[in-house]
């Protein structure tokens, strides 16, 4: 199954110090950064809020079994799998070339999402620390990000660079949501061009095509659904068309076969060339190969 980037929470700028409260009302620690000329702010991604306490105790575990920022080992990234990196949940902090931390981050894949910065932003991706965080959810990894950066912080007195707020370069936003496109205007009225003529003109007029099944807010298969939360979670700008819609798509399913010679669905086309289906845009994605796919 492909992994994906979670989101990292970002941090306001530097001067900040770290402060420790106890609201009364939730009875629950909340971290705090507070800037010398500025009120201060605060962040629900560092807030402890109130758990069970086996999944507080857990959490705990998962923090305590992770190595400190300052003793995990540094390696040098190379811009191809070569099988240095896990490929599981974890976090990972990246440095430059001049040794300097830029991004900290957390994911469900460590050497695809670091293969992918590589790919993106080579100087700034030369080398990087990982921490394997074991049958990981969300929160656990939130609290190894968080061990993480708060060493970093009380070391250095600021956050990495990347983890500013308004910093897009290592977490790239979805785009807004598009509609699906339509290849006729429906079913019962008749074409003044051929069906396979619409098709061509429709991947060659859009960078990146994606015939999937069921619309893009909804993907109806697996695979379809894998292949949109890729080209999401990369931030790419696609087009996107259900080929089961009976209505406006009407015997698009068998057309396309022909058109692209593919028998299976998804299929996503990039400058008006078939790239392949899930495996091949899993694969990549794995590889950290998108980056250039996509220019």
């Amino acid at each position: 199954m492909a992994a994906f980037n979670v989101a990292s929470p970002t941090y306001s700028p530097s001067s900040l110090r770290i402060v420790s409260k106890l609201s009364p009302s939730r009875n629950a620690s909340t971290f705090s950064f507070k800037s010398l000329s500025n009120p201060p702010l605060l962040f629900p991604s560092t807030s402890l809020k109130q758990r069970s306490p086996l999944k507080y105790r857990r959490c705990s575990l998962v923090v305590s079994a992770l190595k400190k920022l300052s003793e995990t080992e540094l390696v040098a990234v190379s811009s191809e799998s070569d099988g240095s990196l896990p490929s599981d949940s974890g976090v990972y902090a990246v440095y430059d070339g001049s040794g300097d931390l830029q991004f900290i981050g957390i994911t469900r894949n460590l050497a695809a999402s670091v293969l992918s910065h590589k790919n993106s932003v080579p100087e700034l991706c030369c080398s990087v620390k990982v921490g394997v965080v074991e049958d990981p959810d969300k929160t656990a990894l939130t609290e190894a990000w968080k061990s993480w950066m708060q060493e970093h912080i009380s070391a250095t007195g600021k956050v990495p660079p990347g983890n500013e707020p308004g910093n897009s370069t290592w977490v790239k936003k979805a785009p807004r949501k598009k509609s699906d496109l339509r290849l006729t205007p429906g079913r019962h009225v008749q074409l003044t061009v051929p069906f396979e003529d619409l098709i061509d003109r429709l991947v060659k007029e859009n960078k990146v095509v994606a015939f999937i099944k069921g619309s893009r807010s909804a993907p109806l298969c697996g695979f379809s659904q894998r292949v949109v939360a890729i080209l999401e979670s990369q931030g790419i700008d696609y087009e996107s068309v259900d080929v089961l819609d009976e209505e406006y798509n009407y015997g698009l399913r068998e057309m396309l076969k022909k058109y692209s010679n593919w028998p299976t669905f998804p299929q996503i086309f990039v400058n008006g060339e078939l790239v392949g289906g899930c495996d091949i845009l899993t694969s990549m994605y794995e590889k950290g190969e998108l980056a250039s796919l996509f220019k």
